[in-house]
This record gives structure tokens, C-alpha cells and sequence, in this order.
């Protein structure tokens, strides 16, 4: 069972079907996981705006990552998914 909860609207989804951002271990930066191959600290959202920007305005990422999410992965986020 893979099932991952979205930040932005609470829902419990595969995580498959979800985008997995992630503070990497030990420098702390935030990406998006792609590969599922990189380790730390993971969030999930799924792939739609309203939850992306329900995560952002709330700060909801910031919170569930304990750091701050840069500005540009916030507007690759908004402008990919």
C-alpha cells in the first residue's frame, strides 16, 4: 500500500499519482522528486493548482518540509503541474 496524503486538499492518493517534493539529505535544498531515488524530508500534492496553490498560500509546504520552499520551485510549480 502506497497511499500518500496531498498537502494541499488532505486527500490519500497513490503516491504515483501525486508530485513528491523533497528536502534532500544533508544540504537541505528543496526539489522535485522525480525519481523517487533521492532521500529527506517528502510532501506530496497532486497534480492540479488548486491544490498547489492551497499548499503555497497557506504555506502548508514550508510547514510539512521545516524550511522555507524557495521562489522558483514555487513558480516551477505553478507553471509545470
Amino acid at each position: 500500500m502506497a497511499d500518500r496524503k496531498c498537502v494541499g486538499c488532505g486527500k490519500l492518493k497513490n503516491k504515483d499519482d501525486l508530485i513528491k517534493i523533497t528536502k534532500q539529505n544533508p544540504d537541505g535544498s528543496i526539489i522535485i522528486n522525480h525519481s523517487n531515488k533521492i532521500f529527506g524530508r517528502s510532501v506530496y500534492l497532486c497534480y492540479n493548482n488548486s491544490c498547489i496553490e492551497a499548499a503555497l498560500k497557506k504555506n502548508k509546504l514550508a510547514k510539512a518540509l521545516k524550511a522555507p520552499v524557495p521562489e522558483d520551485l514555487k513558480g516551477k510549480l505553478i507553471n509545470e503541474f
